[in-house]
């Protein structure tokens, strides 16, 4: 593996600075790096060679100038393929948006661009972001690096496997219900789900309104914070966006990475282990937190009641946002359109029914069914009013728990990476999976997923989650900067580049 993508972006916007490499070094690197793996991996529905060495040389040209637009100028990236692109196809991994280019970018990847960073491509996803696996996009799973027959996690599995698999430095995911963080827990990558409103939802494609929240996915804390502020802050075409500066994110990774958290208080929630957590999952967490009380920090236990109850409220209120977000895949406007057999003049409903069944995979359709039964005459006040209550409920408690501590810490995953195809059978196990990140989206409140080691019984990556009140984004940094530091002492290194389960070629070690 070149030693030019094994670093991270920060270092690599070092190196450019320094003139000891060129963003179209930087950007063939990790081009030839995706040629040469994702053949096995599938993180990438669509590379975009030739607009990224453009965008690369045009970074170049600005540096020799001193024209740069961002500290980050000339550091490659990957985009989840639920954000839209002009020049690029956007799916959302689905046959129904199959060869569909956008007319505007989203804001995040306006700003990406205005920022100077050579888009390597669009990355592998569940449909529509409806899966915890990535085993549910139309073009096939994306397969986590550590191990070939295991899923990456999801519905952001191709983002986290490229990352993991040094296909790309920096990537963008989306946080419906843990979309970013679990695929982080599960291939050694950090995960942010930035607070709700503070980063633009403008052209990401809906799946849950209420819930949905664009982030990065990168292979250091830094590198999330850096990434993070470039992307975020206010933008008036989101109505859901929040009107006030970011904190200063990259200050507090910088802060942390010093390692003193003196007076911070840790809050360890009740509800989120033990039964249903594999015993290497809780025994790196453990080892994390006690890691963080050395630091000075103060271990505090808190109880979150209502936590119980947030998978449940998630699948009711996640499905009703979700089949009123996608009626608007209807064949009339843009997308998919298919002609039912047998019928030689069909109506509009006719073409809509033979299109939505050929588009849409079991997942998507099982969900639109749920939700369309949640939302529907005599069932709405029992099913989707009652999670709204809940809902409530699971945000008081995180009021009260952010009144006893600064943050909050749980594992991100109750379990490592699971075989592909072990739970597409069952899909409750699978929505299992998201058990300790879902109450975050609920209540809106920042998420952070870090590596937290590997487990004992399969050497596969754990993660570590840290819960921040909501525009308190920068602790989130600042505990998590500290606790990789301390982590990367213990290992001589990061995870990833001490990887000796990973595939060869694949991981850090080559």
């Amino acid at each position: 593996m070149s030693a030019k993508i094994g670093a991270s972006a920060a270092e690599m916007a070092q190196a450019l600075a320094a003139g000891e490499t060129t963003s179209v070094e930087l950007t063939q690197a990790h081009l030839e790096r995706i040629e040469a793996v994702d053949g096995g991996l599938n993180a990438f529905l669509h590379v975009a060679s030739e607009s990224a060495l453009a965008d690369a040389a045009a970074s170049d040209e600005r540096r020799r100038a001193g024209q740069l637009s961002s500290n980050l100028d000339g550091v490659p990236v990957a985009v989840k393929d639920v954000l839209t692109t002009t020049g690029m196809p956007t799916t959302c991994g689905s046959k129904i948006l199959q060869g569909w280019i956008p007319p505007y970018d989203a804001t995040v990847v306006a700003r990406l661009k205005a920022g100077g960073l050579p888009i390597l491509g669009k990355t592998n996803m569940d449909e529509f972001a409806m899966g915890s696996s990535t085993e549910h996009s139309a073009y096939g799973p994306t397969r986590n690096p550590w191990d070939l027959d295991r899923i990456p996690g999801g519905s952001g599995g191709g983002s986290a496997a490229a990352v993991a698999a040094f296909e790309a430095p920096l990537a963008l995911g989306t946080d419906t219900g843990g979309s970013i963080r679990q695929p982080g827990a599960v291939t050694g990558t950090v995960g942010v789900k930035p607070t709700y409103g503070g980063i633009s939802r403008y052209g990401l494609v809906a799946m849950a309104n209420s819930l949905d929240q664009v982030g990065p996915v990168t292979r250091t804390v830094l590198d999330s914070a850096l990434l993070h502020e470039l992307i975020g802050g206010h933008d008036q075409l989101d109505s859901t966006s929040i009107d006030k500066p970011l904190p200063g994110l990259v200050t507090a990774a910088q802060q942390g990475a010093l390692g003193d958290l003196s007076g911070l208080r840790i809050g360890v929630i009740k509800e989120l282990q033990g039964e249903g957590y594999q015993h290497g999952v809780l025994a790196r967490f453990n080892e994390a937190v006690d890691l963080l009380v050395d630091a000075g920090a103060q271990r505090v236990e808190v109880s979150c009641p209502s936590f119980t109850h947030a998978l449940a409220a998630y699948y009711l209120i996640m499905p009703s946002e979700a089949s009123s977000n996608l009626a608007r895949f209807d064949a009339m406007r843009y997308g998919m359109r298919i002609s039912p057999e047998g019928i030689a003049d069909p109506s509009a409903e006719q073409v809509m029914r033979a299109t939505r069944d050929a588009g849409f995979g079991d997942e998507v359709k099982r969900r639109i069914i749920l939700g369309t039964y949640a939302l529907s005459t005599g069932y709405y006040d029992a099913y989707y009013g009652q999670a709204q209550r809940i809902r409530t409920l699971i945000t008081r408690d995180f009021n009260a728990a952010f009144d006893k501590a600064d943050v909050l810490v749980s594992p991100t995953s109750p379990t490592t990476a699971f075989k592909i195809g072990e739970k597409l059978d069952d899909p409750l196990s699978m929505y299992l999976q998201d058990v300790a990140t879902i109450p975050a989206n609920l209540a809106g409140v920042p998420g952070m997923s870090l590596p937290s080691g590997v487990a004992d019984e399969d050497g596969l990556p754990t993660g570590l989650q840290i819960l921040a009140p909501a525009m308190a984004d920068d602790r989130l940094y600042l505990v998590g900067a500290a606790l990789e530091a301390m982590l990367e002492a213990q290992w001589g290194g990061s995870l990833l580049a001490n990887a000796p389960s990973a595939p060869t070629g694949m991981g850090g070690q080559s």
